[in-house]
């Protein structure tokens, strides 16, 4: 390489340089802000998971300390006084306020305890599921047999966990009403089902032969 290429070479080296100091000056701002803004995002990030974490430990540790209390009355109390931060843990406090009521024989706690997880829509659908099938089965409840049965169709029809139940609940409210054969056909129902245990089969199946009905045939009833 001659010496004329060299120092041409070298020029535009410090021509190079010169430009790009002239761009950091210029925009070397637009990269700071970026590096403050994704430093700062990730800490308050952070921030924010450790503020979650910290409220529901405080509220797990409440609950412990409000179910040690001595008898149901006292655990409601003390449920009672528990403040729940969002949806979720309102549904899910309710529902234990509800549980503990249910024991001490409170109906009107129960209610209300029940009605405030309805009220929980940012909560999983299957805490007001099950707030409505309590609701449905549970002693002294305001609920007619119409009303009772329309809230387990429609546990039923959303199905879930609850589908089989529900559909227990409805052939006991069809024995209620004197209706044997309907209970019989919702029992026989529960035991051709797939999804059911072997527990909620087998209670089924007495249930169905205490009813003086007949055991269903679980090859009959596949489609021909």
């Amino acid at each position: 390489m001659s010496q004329t290429d060299s120092f041409i070479d070298e020029v535009s080296e410090e021509l190079r340089r010169d430009q790009l100091f002239a761009l950091l000056r210029r925009y070397g701002w637009i990269a700071a802000l970026a590096v403050v803004l994704v430093v700062g995002g990730a800490a308050w990030n952070e921030y924010r998971k450790a503020q979650s974490q910290a409220m529901a430990e405080a509220f797990g540790d409440a609950i412990l300390s409000a179910l040690d209390a001595a008898d149901n009355a006292a655990r409601v109390a003390a449920l009672q006084q528990i403040e729940a931060q969002s949806d979720t843990q309102l549904a899910l406090l309710s529902l234990l306020i509800a549980g503990e009521a249910q024991a001490a024989d409170d109906a009107a706690a129960v209610t209300s305890a029940l009605d405030a997880v309805g009220t929980a829509q940012d909560a999983p659908q299957i805490y007001r599921d099950i707030a409505l099938f309590k609701a449905a089965t549970a002693d002294g409840t305001d609920m007619d047999a119409s009303q009772r049965n329309a809230a387990l169709d429609a546990l039923a029809t959303r199905g879930g966990m609850l589908r089989l139940l529900a559909w227990e609940q409805q052939a006991l409210l069809a024995l209620e009403g004197g209706d044997k054969a309907a209970a019989i056909d919702g029992l026989s129902k529960i035991m051709l089902d797939a999804d059911a245990t072997s527990s909620l089969r087998s209670r089924a199946g007495q249930m169905i032969i205490a009813l003086g009905g007949e055991l269903p045939d679980p090859v009959a009833a596949l489609p021909q």
